[in-house]
């Protein structure tokens, strides 16, 4: 098997005067989850249609599973499964009704397609309610059916285009732990966009982060989090006066100060020692309880790479 699932080389895609994106280059091993973040208009849905054959490039390169996206998109799409802006799904007939459709398009047999469906409606606690008409679930139940046509044909890889978005919490977090088990069970690679940092950051082995069509940052969390930030030390105790603080702000090593009512949290820049900070506030009569060595959350490093 391919160990990359995803080649990028130097891609480039104008819509007219427009560059929607620019000299992207990406890799994307097999059986990862990656995340493919950016604010609105940075070119996420762009990339999963040129990743489908669905858009030509203006210059460079796609290759999803080994098949070239310009030749052989056909081949792509019949081992991908995608959830895009639209779920597919009919909602005038049953939810088991909706895959088999799905599954006879995709010519798979019958026995094989009915313990499919079984299993997956299983696995997603749906299969109860499987006569139900689709129209009538909630939309938590919707985009689970929509997940499950996605993988109802075994692919090798899954195109996600923000799967949670306007889904309340229990429905989101039940959707997150849903790919995390059938990542694991199914052995599939997935392909994830989404404006959702604590859902990027619990599921994703790899995330990239695009600017304006452009390749920002690549990595695991840990390390985006490592590159794009300093040390954060949280501090709890009292004595934090304003003269303290003044000291601390005019220390070089500090990037950032906030106290919330007897916690203190100083940014630090890269490579500094948070042990001089700490003797400056005791030397000067604070009081220390507790202090905490952190990184900023994955939502502040996209902030800060993105400019948003």
């Amino acid at each position: 098997m391919n160990s990359t699932a995803i080649s990028i080389d130097q891609l480039k895609k104008e819509f007219g005067p427009v560059t929607a994106l620019e000299d992207l280059s990406l890799d994307i091993p097999t059986g990862s989850i990656f995340g493919f973040l950016g604010p609105n208009g940075a070119g996420k849905t762009t990339t999963i249609r040129l990743l489908l054959g669905l858009l030509q490039p203006t210059a460079g390169s796609v290759k999803v599973l080994g098949y070239d996206s310009q030749t052989q998109a056909d081949q792509i799409r019949a081992e991908t499964g995608a959830l895009l802006e639209h779920t597919g799904i009919y909602e005038q007939i049953s939810a088991e009704d909706n895959l088999t459709f799905y599954g006879r398009a995709f010519r798979m047999p019958e026995a094989d397609r009915k313990e499919r469906i079984r299993a997956l409606l299983t696995d997603m606690g749906l299969w109860e309610r499987r006569g139900d008409r689709a129209g009538s679930w909630s939309r938590g139940m919707k985009q689970k059916l929509a997940l499950a046509r996605a993988l109802l044909h075994r692919p090798r890889l899954v195109l996600l285009d923000e799967p949670t978005a306007s889904l309340d919490v229990q429905s989101a977090v039940a959707i997150r732990e849903d790919l995390q088990t059938l990542a694991e069970k199914e052995e599939v690679t997935i392909f994830l966009t989404t404006h959702n940092m604590e859902e990027a950051e619990k599921l994703c082995d790899q995330i990239a982060v695009i600017k304006a069509g452009k390749l920002v940052a690549q990595g695991k969390p840990d390390e985006l989090k490592a590159q794009a930030s300093g040390i954060r030390i949280e501090i709890a105790g009292r004595g934090f006066n304003d003269q303290i603080l003044d000291l601390i702000r005019s220390n070089s090593r500090v990037a950032g100060i906030e106290l919330q009512n007897n916690h203190l949290v100083i940014d630090l820049a890269v490579n500094s020692d948070p042990a001089e900070l700490v003797n400056i506030l005791v030397s000067n009569g604070a009081q220390i309880e507790e202090v905490l060595r952190t990184r900023a959350s994955l939502e502040e490093v996209f902030l800060k790479l993105t400019g948003e």
